[in-house]
């Protein structure tokens, strides 16, 4: 049986006065642990200028699980998170993703599980108004393209408008849907 890939988040807060130090720690670990075995490859979030955050966000996707296990014993991953540890507050925060989950997160909050059948009803609830109005907007102007590039055209302005515009308002408006468990369990 064939395992899935597995991706985790990391979110650390940054000292204050050690950005500059933290950033150039956090590229030479990136470059050496990217020939490490079982590595897809990571993202990294910066936080926005003149935003006031010192959180950055680290995306990592790993083979398997014996991947995830073999990078978190690495010397060079050992060494890593004790600079980190200096240069930060607290150990920071892992969280393997499952799925869609950095479309439901509102901006500056740390990635969180939810429920999948509730991602499929959000995302429905953004790709079904979006599909519809492209579909009489943007169709008949495609209408004569070639039809790969019809369907590039028509996927990628699907896509942006979901991630930028639609997903960021859904996430909003059902927030509290979303994350009705995370709610419960604060009471």
């Amino acid at each position: 049986m064939k395992q899935e890939p597995i991706t985790i988040s990391i979110t650390r807060t940054v000292k204050v006065g050690c950005e500059a130090d933290f950033e150039q720690a956090l590229h030479e670990f990136v470059q050496r642990s990217l020939t490490l075995p079982g590595q897809h490859g990571v993202h990294i979030m910066r936080p926005a200028p003149n935003s006031g955050s010192r959180d950055y966000g680290i995306i990592r996707k790993f083979t398997d699980r014996e991947a995830v296990a073999a990078f978190r014993s690495s010397p060079e991953y050992l060494a890593w998170n004790a600079l980190a540890m200096d240069l930060t507050e607290g150990s920071g925060r892992a969280e393997e993703l499952t799925g869609l989950e950095s479309w439901f997160t509102l901006p500056g909050a740390p990635l969180q599980k939810l429920p999948k059948w509730k991602m499929a009803i959000s995302t429905f609830l953004g790709v079904f108004p979006v599909a519809l109005v492209l579909g009489l907007t943007l169709s008949p102007v495609l209408g004569s393209w070639p039809f790969i590039l019809r369907n590039a055209v028509f996927n990628a302005c699907v896509v942006g408008l979901l991630t930028w515009v639609v997903m960021p308002v859904i996430t909003r408006a059902l927030h509290g849907w979303l994350h009705a468990e995370e709610r419960k369990s604060a009471i």
